[in-house]
C-alpha cells in the first residue's frame, strides 16, 4: 500500500511527540520515587536507647546506673542456634471416628521406651487426615517425641464435660541447687542487659555450668515498691519478702579472673541495697526436652457460649526445654491455645491460633498465650476473643519475647499480668485492646505491679497504660501506636514513652535485628 508523503511526515512527528511524552513523563516518575524515597528515609527515626551504627552492629546506650535494654535474641528453641527439626515419622495412625484416646497414648508410650538418637530424638507420631476424639488428656512424658498431624484437617476433639488439658507435656521434680556451690555476686550495682559481673570467687566454676543467678527478696524492696500497702480487696494478700527471691537460669560463657559472662542478660538489677545477688550451680534431672506439637487443629466440645465444663488447655508444657509448638489451631478451649508453665525454658511457640474460646469473660479465663517461664518465644501468633492473649504470670524471669501476633475482638489487655514479670520483649503486636504495664493494685488477690523492664517496640493497641515502679526498673514503649492513659490507678510514675504513635522506626524489629546480630 502506498503511503502519501504529507501522512509520512505527520506519523513521524507523532512518533516524536510520543517519544518526547514518554520520556518526561520517565523523567517525572523518577523524580516522584526519589521524592517518595526522600521523604520514606526522612520519616524514619531510632530510639535513643537502641541505635543502628554505620558498621549495622547495634548500640545501646546505658542510663545514669548502665542499664541497658537487654538483648532478646537467645531465647527459644536451643536459644536460636539451632533451627527446629524435622523429624521422621516412626509410627502414623488414622481416625476411627470413635475414642482415639487410648489408641494415640498407647502410641506415645510404645515410642517412648525407644532409645533418643545423638540429638535425643525419639521420633514423630504422625495422625492422618481425620477426626480423633479424646475424653482426657494425652501425655508425654519422655523427651524426644514429636507429635503431628496434616493441617486443621487433623482435628482433635476434646469430648466430654470437665475442666482438663488436651495434650499435657510434662516432666518432673524441679531444680536442685548443688551444695556448697553458692558464690557472692561481688559488684555493688549490676545493671540491667548486662552479662558478665564479678564474683567473690571463681573456685569449681567453670565455661559451661548451669547456674542459677539468684536475687533474693527483701522486706525493705517489698516497702519501696509499696506492695505491703495494697488498698485491701476481696482476699487481697501484701506482698511477702520470702516469695520474691527470684531465680534467673544462665550458662557460665566464659571466665576471666573474678569475672563471669553468662549467655543470657541480666533483667532485674542486682542491688546491695536490697540484698545484693548470689549464684549458684544446679541440677534438673527430672526435666525433658525435643518435644514437638505440630500441624493439628484442637477443638473443646462445650454447652452454650459462658460454659465452664469442658476443654481448659489445648496444649500444656511445663518441666521442659529445648522444644516447640508449631502450626498448632486451637477452637472453643476454655483457656489458652498453649500454656507454658515455670518450669517451662527455651520454647518457641509459633505460627499458631488461638479461636473462640468458650467460657465466662471475667478473670482466669482466656490467656490465650500464656507463658510462666524463661527463655522462650512466641512468634507469629494470633488470638480473636480472649482476654489476655500474649501475658505473662507471676515472677516471670525473663527474657521472654513476643514477636509478630496479632489479637482481635480482644476482651482485656495484652502485657505482664501480675506479680512481678521481669525483662520481656512485645515486639510488634498488634491488638484492637489495650497494652498494659501497670500496678494492678488490689485486682485478683493483690496482683500490685505486673512487670519491670518490659519492652513494647513498634506495637499498635487501642490504648495503653505504661507505668515505672517505684524502683528497680523502668518500662518501655518505643514507637507504641495507641492512645496514652493513666492506667487503673492514678499517681504511678509514668514509664518511658518515645515517639507515641510514630512510624518509621528503625529498626522495625528489634527482635530480628537483635537476631542477626547474634548470628554474625
Amino acid at each position: 500500500m502506498n503511503v502519501s508523503p504529507g501522512r509520512a511526515k505527520g506519523n513521524l512527528t507523532t512518533l516524536l511527540w510520543l517519544k518526547r511524552y514518554f520520556y518526561c513523563f520517565k523523567i517525572a516518575l523518577c523524580l516522584a520515587m526519589m521524592i517518595i524515597t526522600r521523604s520514606a528515609f526522612a520519616q524514619q527515626w531510632e530510639s535513643k536507647f537502641v541505635k543502628i551504627q554505620k558498621d549495622g552492629h547495634l548500640l545501646y546506650v546505658p542510663d545514669e546506673q548502665g542499664n541497658i535494654i537487654p538483648d532478646f535474641s537467645r531465647v527459644g528453641y536451643h536459644q536460636n542456634s539451632k533451627e527446629i527439626p524435622k523429624v521422621d515419622v516412626v509410627a502414623t495412625l488414622s481416625a476411627t471416628g470413635d475414642n482415639d484416646q487410648q489408641k494415640i497414648q498407647q502410641a506415645i508410650d510404645d515410642l517412648s521406651k525407644k532409645q533418643t538418637n545423638a540429638n535425643g530424638i525419639r521420633g514423630a507420631i504422625l495422625l492422618k487426615k481425620g477426626t480423633y476424639k479424646i475424653p482426657g488428656s494425652l501425655s508425654i512424658n519422655v523427651g524426644g517425641i514429636v507429635l503431628r498431624g496434616e493441617g486443621d484437617e487433623t482435628k482433635l476433639i476434646a469430648t466430654g464435660r470437665g475442666k482438663r488439658k488436651t495434650i499435657m507435656v510434662s516432666g518432673k521434680g524441679k531444680a536442685n541447687e548443688i551444695a556448697s556451690s553458692r558464690i557472692k555476686i561481688a559488684d555493688h550495682y549490676v545493671p540491667v542487659g548486662a552479662k558478665s559481673f564479678k564474683i567473690a570467687s571463681t573456685n569449681g566454676l567453670k565455661a559451661g555450668d548451669k547456674i542459677m543467678v539468684y536475687r533474693p527478696g527483701t522486706s525493705n524492696w517489698i516497702r519501696d515498691l509499696k506492695m505491703d500497702q495494697i488498698e485491701p480487696g476481696t482476699g487481697t494478700e501484701q506482698w511477702k519478702a520470702e516469695d520474691y527471691n527470684l531465680e534467673f537460669e544462665r550458662v557460665v560463657t566464659a571466665i576471666h579472673g573474678n569475672q563471669i559472662s553468662i549467655d543470657n542478660p541480666v533483667v532485674m538489677a542486682m542491688e546491695d541495697q536490697y540484698g545484693g545477688g548470689e549464684i549458684y550451680k544446679y541440677t534438673f534431672d527430672g526435666r525433658i526436652a525435643e518435644v514437638g506439637i505440630e500441624d493439628m487443629l484442637l477443638e473443646s466440645e462445650y454447652d452454650g457460649d459462658t460454659d465452664e465444663e469442658h476443654g481448659w488447655d489445648a496444649i500444656s508444657f511445663n518441666k521442659i526445654e529445648n522444644s516447640w509448638i508449631t502450626g498448632v489451631t486451637s477452637r472453643y478451649f476454655g483457656y489458652s491455645c498453649v500454656n507454658l508453665g515455670h518450669d517451662s525454658k527455651q520454647v518457641t511457640v509459633k505460627d499458631s491460633k488461638c479461636l473462640a474460646p468458650k467460657s465466662q469473660i471475667i478473670g482466669g479465663r482466656r490467656y490465650s498465650f500464656n507463658n510462666d517461664g524463661q527463655l522462650n518465644l512466641f512468634m507469629n501468633c494470633y488470638s480473636s476473643e480472649g482476654r489476655h492473649d500474649y501475658v505473662t504470670g507471676a515472677k516471670v524471669c525473663g527474657p521472654n519475647v513476643f514477636y509478630n501476633c496479632k489479637s482481635e475482638n480482644a476482651k482485656a489487655d495484652i502485657g505482664p499480668h501480675h506479680r512481678w514479670a521481669m525483662g520481656t520483649l512485645y515486639d510488634n503486636i498488634v491488638t484492637d485492646g489495650e497494652i498494659n504495664i501497670q500496678d494492678r493494685g488490689n485486682w485478683g488477690t493483690g496482683h500490685g505491679w505486673s512487670g519491670v523492664n518490659q519492652v513494647l517496640w513498634n506495637c499498635t493497641a487501642a490504648k495503653a497504660a505504661i507505668q515505672n515502679p517505684y524502683v528497680s526498673g523502668k518500662n518501655y514503649a518505643i514507637g507504641l501506636k495507641a492512645q496514652k492513659y493513666d492506667g487503673r490507678l492514678k499517681g504511678r510514675p509514668d514509664g518511658i514513652w518515645e515517639n507515641q504513635n510514630k512510624e518509621g522506626l528503625k529498626p522495625s524489629s528489634l527482635y530480628l535485628k537483635q537476631v542477626e546480630e547474634s548470628k554474625k
